[in-house]
């Protein structure tokens, strides 16, 4: 199966740049609900994602004043670079599945591994369960077929 038909675009995905501002980084998160985004660089490399507790975790750690941080350090500074690996736009089902199993969502990637979009968990159960419908419909459908050659 391609991917692709999972595939949610760049475009309708809220990312964060990774030259924003750590107050930007949080705004962005705030304001699309979510709690960890694909951080994106200007000319649109996947660097990583990042999450509430990546920024939480930083301002725990540090001794700068509040102000400062949030102003002044940058989004890529906090990126986990090595978390929630992307997969290639290629890719096959099984590859895509062992990612799945682990993070919410997969970052999609083309072979300049700039960021095409991202597929969700919820994308993957959901076709999944929708070929299982469709499968159990065609073997009851088969069933009848059966019932009705008996019945001649």
């Amino acid at each position: 199966m391609n991917l692709l038909f999972l595939l949610k675009p760049k475009n309708s995905v809220d990312f964060i740049y990774a030259d924003d501002s750590m107050r930007k980084g949080l705004a962005k998160l705030r304001t699309s609900g979510y709690t960890a985004a694909p951080v994106v660089t200007r000319e649109g490399k996947y660097m990583g994602t990042v999450t509430e507790g990546d920024f939480l975790w930083y301002l725990h750690d540090t001794t700068e004043p509040l102000e400062e941080i949030v102003n002044e350090v940058y989004v890529e500074q906090i990126t986990r670079e090595n978390w929630n690996q992307p997969v290639h736009i290629s890719a096959t089902m099984d590859e895509l599945l062992e990612l799945v199993l682990n993070q919410n969502f997969v970052p999609v990637v083309d072979d300049r591994n700039l960021f095409v979009g991202i597929i969700t968990r919820q994308s993957v159960i959901r076709h999944f369960v929708d070929r299982i419908k469709k499968l159990k419909h065609q073997v009851e459908e088969q069933n009848l077929d059966e019932k009705e050659g008996e019945n001649k």
